[in-house]
Order: C-alpha cells, then sequence, then structure tokens
C-alpha cells in the first residue's frame, strides 16, 4: 500500500506498471456522489419500479431515515449524466423523498451487458408480475444472442463466454429454475396486447391460455377479444383459446366465437373488423 512519509505520498509499486485505462477504471471503480439529475434510468429496463410492494415501502422507510446504503450501478451516458444498471427502486425511493444526491459506481458496459445485468439483479424477485418476466426474459435472451461470440470485457466477467456454452433459453431457465418451455410463455407473452397483457397479471385471464394460444392471435382479433370479454365479463378456457388460435392461423376466427356462447358476439367483430366496415 502506499505509505506517507514527511507528508509526502509515495506511489504504490503496483501502480508504477499500470495503462492510463487500468488506472481510469480503478478510479471509476470507487463510490462517487453525483447529483440526481444526472441520473437516469436505464432505457430498456423491464421491471415496474413503482409498483407499492411491501419490500418497496421498506426500501423507502429505510432510504427516507438513513439514506441510500447500497451505491447505484451506473454506466456513462452518450447524452451526458450516467443511466442505472442496478439500483432503479434505490432511485425511485431517493427521488420520493426529496434526496438530491446519489452514491453510485461507473461501469463501462456494452449495450449487451447492460441489458443482461439490467435482468439480472432482479431477476429472481419473488414478487415479479409475469409481464415483467415476458419482458425481462426477452431482454436477456436478446441480449445473450447479441453477444455471442464475442469475447467478455474485463469488467464484464458476469456475462463473459460460460454464458454461451449451451442454449441460451436452456441458460436462461436454469438461472431461474424454470423449464425451457415456461421460458418460451413467458416471451410469447410479449405479443399480447398491453390491455391482454394486464389481464395476465390481474389473473382474469389465465396464463397458459394467454401464452399458448392468444398470443398467437393477430392484434386485431385480440382487440375484439377483449371487448367481448370486457362486455361479457368472461375469459376464455384452455380449449376455447386453443380454438381460437387454430381458426386464425386458418383465417376462421370468427367460425371460432359462433360456435362458443360466451363469445359468440366477437363474430360480428371479427367480420366487421375484417371487412373495415366496423363503426362504434
Amino acid at each position: 500500500m502506499a505509505s506517507k512519509l514527511s507528508g509526502i505520498e509515495l506511489t504504490r509499486y503496483d501502480d508504477l506498471f499500470k495503462t492510463d485505462a487500468e488506472r481510469e477504471a480503478n478510479r471509476q471503480e470507487r463510490i462517487q456522489i453525483v447529483p440526481a439529475a444526472e441520473v437516469f434510468p436505464y432505457s430498456r429496463q423491464p421491471y415496474t419500479i413503482d409498483r407499492p410492494t411491501p419490500d418497496l415501502v421498506r426500501l423507502m422507510d429505510s432510504i427516507e431515515h438513513i439514506g441510500i446504503a447500497e451505491p447505484l450501478i451506473v454506466r456513462p451516458r452518450d447524452a451526458g449524466g450516467y443511466e442505472i444498471i442496478s439500483g432503479h427502486r434505490r432511485d425511485y425511493c431517493a427521488k420520493a423523498v426529496g434526496l438530491d444526491t446519489r452514491p453510485v459506481i461507473v461501469r463501462n458496459y456494452s449495450d449487451e451487458e447492460a441489458d443482461i445485468l439490467v435482468v439480472d439483479y432482479n431477476i429472481n424477485r419473488e414478487d415479479l408480475l409475469p409481464s415483467e418476466k415476458a419482458k425481462a426474459y426477452k431482454l436477456k435472451l436478446d441480449a445473450m444472442k447479441r453477444q455471442a461470440g464475442r469475447p467478455s470485457r474485463e469488467n464484464g466477467d458476469q456475462v463473459g463466454p460460460h454464458y454461451f456454452r449451451g442454449k441460451s433459453k436452456e441458460i436462461l431457465a436454469e438461472q431461474v429454475n424454470e423449464s425451457t418451455s415456461q421460458i418460451q410463455r413467458y416471451v410469447r407473452l410479449n405479443k399480447l396486447i398491453p390491455p391482454l397483457l394486464d389481464a395476465v397479471d390481474a389473473g382474469t385471464l389465465k396464463f397458459v391460455p394467454a401464452a399458448d394460444f392468444l398470443s398467437h392471435l393477430s392484434e386485431k382479433e385480440q382487440t375484439y377479444l377483449l371487448l367481448v370479454m370486457e362486455r361479457d365479463e368472461v375469459s376464455p378456457s384452455l380449449g376455447q383459446a386453443q380454438s381460437a388460435s387454430r381458426l386464425s392461423a386458418s383465417n376462421m376466427a370468427s367460425s371460432f366465437f359462433i360456435c362458443n356462447l360466451p363469445f359468440r358476439g366477437i363474430s360480428l367483430f371479427v367480420k366487421r373488423c375484417r371487412k373495415n366496415t366496423w363503426q362504434m
């Protein structure tokens, strides 16, 4: 370690042989205090930040009384300032209680590394919604596919080549303790229109019918399905959803709804939708 002699600080022996880049990396690993206005959410962050869970309430209470105990992990932002890789909820709570600075550790990550790490920092939370898992799994899988074959960066050991010794879905499935078919189901949820995805989160639309079958319907068919679900206060069963997907693929979706009483009204919706004659 560096020592001080008569007020003079001696350079450590190891530091004499470090490159400028290594010295800069060491400097950035130190905790820095930066203005809150210079810290921004990650643009592809897949998790809900402000959902009032008991965990979030406890975190806000802690930050209000003792401040941010664990620094945020951030990376430099092209437009200036920093974007958060880890610590979105800490940042949200700090903003809510009026803190005007943030303790941060600055690291340089590629987009692929950042996508993977943003997902990983919260992937095993027990209170994640289906929509959050859907977005997170897709974000990580896409990043892993883009990154496959590229050498890992010095500060990116967590996302290095060991991620790509097997198929990306198998690797992710092992990490989150899910089957690969379940991973695929969550990814398919991203094909749902937002109100249907909200219904899955709320439990009014069952996960398997939505992921396996309704996600294959066109956006227009999903929209009119939603209208009937809301009007008649019904939700498709697994068998109904399977039939809808099959008949949609053969351009006969209206036949399904005619034959299933709870959804009979949608046959008119689908016919008029396809003929562009629907009027509200």
